[in-house]
């Protein structure tokens, strides 16, 4: 690297001596394995006339250097292209592909724009290191990013003595302990890994992160981008915005959704099935990556035509369509109010209501699906389409459920909740879950969200100040629920929760039983808000 530092890796090479395009896989999580990694068939990437390197980021395995995350991927991506497209074996045009920090790390070595890059794809990347991977409208992504820390310790070694090892394996294995008292590891990552307090003390939007943000860099980025990503992943939202913020620029980039969470891949959860054509090996994503750098390395056209820009899979139909661009244009906005426990088409209701919430720290309502990553993210006990009926049954969950639909109900896009909460002066989460309720009963999870109220604050007692909200008053609440493909057949129900926690996906907050207000109809016309696609 530019300040000495030495980076190791791996190369594989197809048997021959002519030069070929290289493609560079940087990872934090070790070389051993799959050289492809977990979604990408390495080995065919090498038959098929590539040179493949994968390298272990700086102070992780058998590189040099210290392990700070995100910082120094930019500038070490950049110094490993410019290494790589400058040896005799290859032909001076490479590419950068890998899956979640892999795929940050591409993204963040493109925006360098080194010599001899011409395309990239990152598979389930995010756009930023905070809003959407550290914080999510104000909440701390606890679920993920504890485990997420603690596994990298235990599976790199990262350098540690016998006995820290041990300390980070017993921390792994009462997790849950640790997600209901975050306070018990502090001492533990404080000395292991220090990044982490940093993270906690430095809010979304906060300088401190724009060292490291994609979206930051999508002006610099100026190559193709194959974007890939699956409803359940943690990181949707920033893989949208990534397609959007480079294809804003007049720069090529493509977008794959699938019904995928972050660890599983196959279209298979334990509770829902999408079919064989929901499988990554299916789609073929070792093909999708040799098209998009066929494309780009060599100037290859393997199809009769140039790849649609846009490819989803819609849910409930269960199939793959394809589209000129997100958002996808022909969708109308089709609005629910909130109507007692129900949810209604059309007006507001004139008549007002409100619903009480008891939100209680030491009892909160567990998490149960969506799109986080804890630690049954492999298997997909604990993310993707789970059946809600459970969690509906507690007292602190509102359910608000629409009629029986009469005709498919096709939903393309970012969903969005407006609620009306008169929140405890000690703070509130406000979360919310979008489900499709089938004939059976059966609650199944499609999307949900969080937006964070702090705390009131104090009156105010200076000459001039301005005044704080009156307490006990309603404010507006905006909860973007997240993006979904998915159809509603006829006879399934539409069903909004609501509640003030999602734990541990998300840190509670706050950390005293606290009570809170959520109003409908009269002047505070709650309400969902869904992208139907008109036509179906």
């Amino acid at each position: 690297m530019r300040d000495g530092v030495l980076l190791s890796a791996d190369l594989y090479r197809p048997d021959t001596a002519e030069a070929v395009p290289v493609l560079i896989r940087r990872t934090p999580y070790g070389r051993a394995g799959s050289p492809g990694g977990a979604s990408v068939d390495g080995l065919r990437l090498v038959r098929s006339g590539y040179a493949l390197l994968v390298q272990d980021v700086r102070g992780r395995f058998a590189s040099g250097g210290t392990f700070e995350p995100y910082w120094n991927e930019a500038a070490d991506g950049a110094d490993t292209v410019a290494w790589a497209v400058g040896q005799p074996w290859c032909d001076g045009s490479a590419g950068l592909f890998g899956r979640s920090y892999e795929g940050m790390a591409a993204l963040l070595a493109a925006a360098e724009r080194p010599p001899g890059l011409a395309a990239i794809a990152p598979h389930v990347a995010g756009s930023g290191f905070d809003e959407g991977w550290t914080w999510q409208d104000g909440a701390f992504q606890l679920g993920f990013l504890l485990y997420w820390v603690l596994y990298d310790l235990l599976l790199s070694g990262a350098g540690l003595a016998g006995p820290e090892l041990s300390e980070v394996a017993d921390a792994v294995d009462r997790i849950d302990a640790l997600y209901a008292d975050p306070d018990a590891a502090r001492d533990l990552l404080d000395r292991l890994a220090p990044y982490y307090r940093q993270w906690i003390e430095h809010p979304s939007g906060h300088p401190y992160w724009k060292r490291a943000a994609p979206r930051e860099a999508y002006p610099s980025i100026n190559i193709p981008v194959l974007n890939l990503t699956g409803w359940y992943d943690i990181f949707l939202a920033g893989a949208l915005e990534n397609f959007r913020g480079i294809r804003e620029q007049g720069v090529e980039t493509r977008l794959v959704v699938g019904p995928w969470s972050h660890c599983v891949t196959g279209g298979i959860f334990p509770q829902r099935r999408y079919g064989l054509a929901a499988d990554e090996r299916e789609l073929d994503v070792t093909g999708l990556h040799l098209d998009h750098f066929d494309r780009h390395l060599r100037g290859r056209r393997t199809g009769a035509a140039t790849p649609e820009p846009v490819r989803l899979f819609v849910t409930g139909a269960d199939e793959w369509r394809a589209f000129p661009d997100w958002p996808v244009p022909g969708t109308e906005e089709y609005v629910l109010h909130l109507d007692g426990r129900r949810l209604t088409p059309g007006p507001a209701p004139r008549a007002a209501g409100s619903d009480r919430i008891r939100h209680d720290p030491a009892d909160p309502v567990p998490t149960t699906g969506g799109a986080t990553a804890l630690p049954g993210q492999f298997t997909g006990g604990d993310c993707g389409p789970l059946d809600q009926r459970e969690v509906e049954r507690r007292g602190d969950v509102l359910c608000f459920t629409g009629a029986p639909l009469t005709a498919p109900l096709t939903v393309v896009g970012d969903t969005v909740l407006t609620v009306y909460v008169t929140a405890d002066a000690a703070g509130a989460d406000v979360t919310g879950k979008l489900v499709d309720v089938w004939p059976d009963g059966r609650a199944e999870l499609l999307c949900d969200g969080v937006h964070r109220l702090l705390p009131a604050p104090a009156p105010a007692t200076a000459p001039g100040a301005g005044a704080p909200p009156a307490p006990g008053r309603p404010v507006k609440v905006t909860v973007r629920l997240g993006a979904i493909g998915h159809m509603f057949r006829t006879g399934h129900r539409v069903r909004l929760e609501i509640a003030a926690s999602n734990a541990p996906r998300f840190d509670v907050h706050p950390r005293v039983v606290a009570h809170h207000t959520v109003h409908h109809g009269g002047d505070h016309p709650s309400r969902l808000l869904l992208p139907s696609l008109v036509g179906g």
